[in-house]
């Protein structure tokens, strides 16, 4: 489903355009998370879904009032639903939803092969299932503040830093397990920083790899799980690996930005830049001014 998450679900939903973002930095694993919204429903119900052993978790970023769910073919309680709060639906119960009011929500999918390797990766028993109420909503503040992270780059998939994807979606998953599956470590490890080879090992995989690569790849050969890398990657730099990338990527464009018969869309190419906007944007909120002011600045 991970594939082509987006386009299935937006047709569930009778949204023509979904954006979506997927990773696959889990072992034999994909998540992903959908953007959907619609001013104009159709007041009709949403499609039923092909069951499979996967959960759906809905960030809702407007309010709903008086919204109809149903799952497992039973009604929930009619209730309001607040931006900021999430539920969690069951694909192996048939969930659907009375599409009669406008809405706006980010959609977060993991199939229960992503639990699995989430508690794998952590050293604990394997979740058996994810405990919520049908159709109540929760305040769940760590879901509203990644979820919050990952909407500029579904408004520019193409330019979504796939580390930077990487690292959202697996922290979601962590905090889905934890908190709705009742995942705790079997043991607790101090994890500290990456040995000096590990951390010039990562550096040179990234420092090669500009335009991105998987975070589970840097972390299988540096001998490391994904979670310990990233949080070790984090204690030894003091950022974690998607910045510290396009820090490099900074780095190198005020290199090209010295020679005038690069364009701005040459430099943003070399640099590992979808477009000239992608670097604007990041050269402008670390550096403080456009690349163009930069290079002006130059020849004064």
């Amino acid at each position: 489903m991970s594939e082509a998450f987006g386009q299935r679900l937006g047709e569930r939903f009778r949204v023509e355009n979904a954006p979506a973002i997927i990773t696959r930095a889990l072992r034999n694993a994909d998540m992903a998370v959908t953007e959907l919204r619609c001013d104009n429903p159709p007041s009709e119900m949403s499609d039923s879904v092909r069951r499979e052993d996967a959960f759906l978790l809905t960030l809702h970023l407007r309010d709903i009032p008086n919204r109809e769910y149903w799952e497992g073919g039973r009604r929930a309680p009619v209730r309001d639903l607040r931006a900021g709060e999430t539920c969690l639906q069951d694909l192996k119960r048939d969930p659907t939803v009375l599409l009669d009011k406008p809405y706006h929500s980010l959609v977060f999918y993991l199939p229960r092969a992503a639990l699995d390797a989430i508690a794998d990766e952590a050293n604990a028993p394997k979740i058996r299932d994810l405990s919520y109420e049908p159709g109540v909503g929760a305040n769940d503040v760590a879901i509203s503040s990644l979820g919050s992270l990952l909407l500029p780059a579904l408004s520019h998939p193409e330019q979504a830093n796939q580390l930077f994807v990487d690292h959202i979606l697996w922290a979601v998953g962590v905090h889905i397990a934890r908190t709705y599956g009742g995942m705790r470590p079997a043991s607790r490890l101090v994890r500290g920083r990456l040995a000096p080879w590990q951390e010039r090992r990562a550096k040179e995989i990234l420092r090669a790899n500009l335009h991105g690569v998987p975070l589970k790849e840097v972390a299988r050969k540096c001998g490391l799980s994904l979670s310990h890398f990233s949080h070790a990657f984090r204690r030894t730099l003091g950022v974690a690996p998607h910045n510290w990338l396009i820090e490099q990527r900074i780095a190198l464009s005020k290199e090209k930005l010295h020679d005038d018969r690069l364009s701005l869309t040459d430099v943003a190419a070399e640099c590992g830049f979808c477009d000239q906007s992608h670097l604007t944007r990041h050269f402008k909120r670390i550096v403080g001014v456009s690349p163009g002011a930069w290079r002006t600045a130059l020849k004064e």
